[in-house]
């Protein structure tokens, strides 16, 4: 803050330095010289001194929205460790204090370990985000197969969430993808644990797989939603670090503001790109993944079969 007061006063001095000279060098044609240098040289401090102001303040704006999002973010690991917590509190003095049937205490049971597994989900994320700030691990990549990393996320998601299989669907050719296993179930993951979140009441999921042919050859997985969907001047905000949509305290969806972050950079690491479409004449996002892949070979497609 000092720093920005600093450069706004010199900002003005030169400004009003410059109009005296000027009037100066009107009054006094014989000073040319000196008028003509002086200008020059109050011109060049002037605006290295406005283009530092101007990079001084663009830095503080962003400093600011981060500040912002990590209140955010903070907010938000409160009430995803309060709730839980609070939830497994009350199943627990509940199943002490008295006396429940087999029936109830069963009910008590999923109960509790839906809320371990939000503790669990937040602090994965949160292990995920950190790991993602540390220099890169050693290379462990491994030729994959698509489909079937989809199809484990995927199952993962249905069990989670309680879904019949006709709520998430896979369609598309497979594609052999050079990638840890750990990077591309945790992108896979996130995008189908969003659109299963913030999906209509009823979620229904396509992931739609295809190829993107030209000199290096991309598999573009598709995921889409049935949600409200999300503003064009906001798709951009959702990848960076701590960043969720409105009001923090006013939410009714769990989240900590990093799964997107957590895609957007392992598919970067990836050579891959990611970006945010509406759905034609419908409801919804997709999240649309292209990420370098080569084609499954016959002899590879007829032994998997």
């Amino acid at each position: 803050m000092t720093l920005g007061v600093v450069m706004i006063v010199l900002v003005v001095l030169l400004t009003v330095g410059w109009v005296l000279l000027s009037v100066f060098g009107a009054l006094n044609s014989s000073v040319k010289a000196f008028y003509w240098t002086a200008l020059t040289v109050g011109a060049i401090l002037f605006v290295v001194v406005l283009v530092g102001t101007i990079i001084y303040l663009s830095l503080s704006i962003k400093a600011i929205n981060l500040t912002r999002r990590q209140s955010n973010f903070m907010d938000s690991v409160s009430h995803e460790l309060k709730s839980p917590i609070a939830s497994l509190k009350l199943s627990l003095q509940t199943l002490t204090l008295r006396s429940v049937s087999d029936d109830e205490r069963q009910a008590f049971h999923r109960l509790m370990l839906e809320d371990i597994e939000r503790l669990d989900e937040l602090i994965n994320h949160l292990l995920d985000a950190a790991r993602l700030e540390r220099p890169d691990a050693p290379d462990r990549a491994e030729w994959l197969r698509s489909t079937d990393v989809l199809l484990r996320c995927i199952q993962a998601v249905r069990t989670r969430y309680r879904l019949s299989e006709d709520r998430i669907r896979l369609t598309g050719p497979d594609a052999r993808i050079r990638a840890r296993q750990v990077d591309l179930e945790m992108i896979f993951r996130n995008l189908l644990d969003n659109a299963v979140k913030y999906g209509g009441e009823e979620p229904l999921v396509e992931v739609r797989t295809r190829w993107e042919r030209g000199t290096k050859p991309r598999l573009v997985v598709q995921v889409a939603d049935n949600g409200k969907g999300i503003p064009i001047g906001q798709r951009r905000r959702i990848f960076r670090r701590f960043e969720r949509l409105g009001v923090e305290l006013e939410r009714t969806k769990p989240g900590t503001g990093l799964g997107l972050y957590i895609v957007g950079t392992l598919v970067r690491r990836l050579r891959g790109s990611i970006r945010v479409l509406g759905r034609a004449g419908e409801a919804g996002t997709v999240f649309e993944v292209a990420i370098p892949a080569s084609p499954i070979e016959t002899s590879e497609t007829a032994e998997s079969t």
